[in-house]
């Protein structure tokens, strides 16, 4: 029910988004908003190699 957002749905959003915030800040919010998701796939991307290195030295000691 609430996993994926359409097109019109993105729409929705970003018309909202617009009339609260307004033309001037839109791009501001973007550029954070795409900072914040590059960091969080980062720092992801990071544990699961560290997990994964220690799976796989915990099975080669084995």
């Amino acid at each position: 029910m609430f996993g994926k957002l359409g097109a019109p749905e993105l729409i929705l959003i970003l018309v909202i988004a617009l009339v609260v915030f307004g033309p001037s800040k839109l791009p501001e919010i973007g550029k954070a908003l795409g900072k914040g998701i590059r960091e969080f796939k980062s720092h992801t991307s990071e544990i699961t190699s560290g997990v994964k290195g220690e799976a796989e030295k915990k099975e080669s000691d084995k």
